[in-house]
Parts: C-alpha cells; structure tokens; sequence
C-alpha cells in the first residue's frame, strides 16, 4: 500500500553493492527501515544527499505490516537545508544527535509529539546563528521527556545532589555512585531551564560542558535499556576542545 509519511533520517549503511538500508523516524510509522537502490538512473528518484543524518524529508512509501524492511519510491527535501551538511558544528552535532536516535528510539508505533518535537529541532539547529554549542544539551534534556523518562525537577534545591538513577534531586549523598555532586547538579539544574529560543545565554566552560554531556549520557544508559557507547561523542568533544 503506498502512504505519504514525513520523516527524519537517522542512520543510512550500504546492505550491498545495490542497495542501502536507511533508518527513517516517520511521523505515520514510527522508526522503519528502508532498502533504497544506490544505482544512478531512470529507475531511482533519490537524491543520496537526503540521506545525510537529521534530513527532515517527504516520502511516499511502499508500507507492508508484514516486510520488516520497507521500501521507498519517492523521497524529497521538507525544505532546503544547507547550514546542517557544510556548517562544521552543526553537521558533528547532527551526527551525534542521529546516533543517539538511532539507539534509543526503536518503536515502530507512530508518536506524534515525539515526531513534532525532532522535527521543529532539526529547523532550529538548520536556523540558528548563535548557542549552537549548546544545541545537543538542549536536545538530549529535553527528548527523554518524549521517552518517558524526564527527571523530577520540582525537587531541586540549593546543594542538592541530582540521583541519576532515581531521576530526582536530594538532599542526601547517595549511596550508589551515580549521583551529580553538589556543583555538577546546579549546572544541571540550569540544563533544564534551557531552551532554544535561550540556550544562547547560558555560558558553559569546555570542562563544565564535556563533563554534564557525559552524565547525560550516563542518565540515558541508566534509563534506557541496551543504550550503548556513542561513538561520535569523541569527535564532538573534540570539536569543542
């Protein structure tokens, strides 16, 4: 049955000499993996550039509840992005945040809020001109609301300790390990008043930003379950370095 789906690329990888199979979060679908022919010719219609990671695209589809791979028969821009493929910061961060995707979004059920959340960020990522050094804090924080795991932050209060495993602010050190220490949590804390329309204000040093992503991180493997190693982590760190 052929349907039309938006969609935003998360991670694309040849299958063979042929094809491709891209991994699409669609806004009908949910996450799908397609198999798209890489020959040149009359016979495909797709361009291999909005195969990039975070490509905001429109698709009709082949859609079958029976295939686990889907195919694609037409696919195009939902608007020009530019600044996303050839802004060296953005494009690393565009990269990072699709593997993060990749790896912790996996239901095929289709989620509207989920959908309409990554699609908006993937347009302010596309347009802004300043505190893109913060987009990935502002994106991680406020994406586990979507996956149902946003911590309790009516419960901070100064020199309190944020528990990552609890996902609530205390007044006592835990007694596991995975905690943020008292200046750790304020910075946090600010972390989640952040938004895009403000994350230009807010000054993180090169130490305070590497050392929170990594206990974003640590928040995401807690939570979610097989949530591995971030490969690309490296080189954004390094980008900021």
């Amino acid at each position: 049955m052929l349907s039309k789906t938006r969609g935003i690329v998360l991670h694309a990888f040849p299958y063979n000499d042929r094809y491709s199979i891209v991994h699409v979060y669609t806004e009908s679908f949910g996450r799908i993996a397609y198999l798209v022919t890489r020959k040149r010719g009359r016979k495909t219609m797709i361009p291999q550039a909005l195969f990039l990671p975070l490509s905001a695209v429109e698709m009709e589809v082949e859609h079958l509840n029976t295939r686990d791979i889907q195919r694609i028969r037409e696919m195009r821009a939902c608007y020009l992005q530019t600044h996303i493929p050839t802004h060296p910061v953005k494009n690393t961060v565009a990269l990072f945040l699709a593997e993060i995707l990749f790896r912790a979004v996996h239901t095929k059920e289709p989620d509207a809020r989920l959908f309409e959340y990554l699609y908006e960020s993937v347009r302010w990522l596309e347009l802004s001109d300043q505190g893109v050094a913060n987009f990935h804090l502002v994106f991680l924080i406020h994406l586990v609301r979507y996956l149902g795991v946003y911590p309790n932050v009516e419960s901070y209060r100064p020199g309190h300790y944020f528990d990552l495993m609890n996902g609530l602010f205390t007044g006592l050190q835990p007694e596991h390990r995975h905690y943020l220490d008292e200046a750790e949590s304020l910075i946090f804390y600010r972390l989640l008043r952040m938004n895009y329309a403000n994350m230009a204000v807010y000054a993180f040093s090169r130490h305070e930003r590497s050392r929170i992503i990594g206990r974003i991180l640590e928040y995401y493997q807690l939570h979610l379950s097989d949530f591995p190693e971030i490969k690309s982590l490296a080189v954004l760190q390094s980008l900021f370095d």
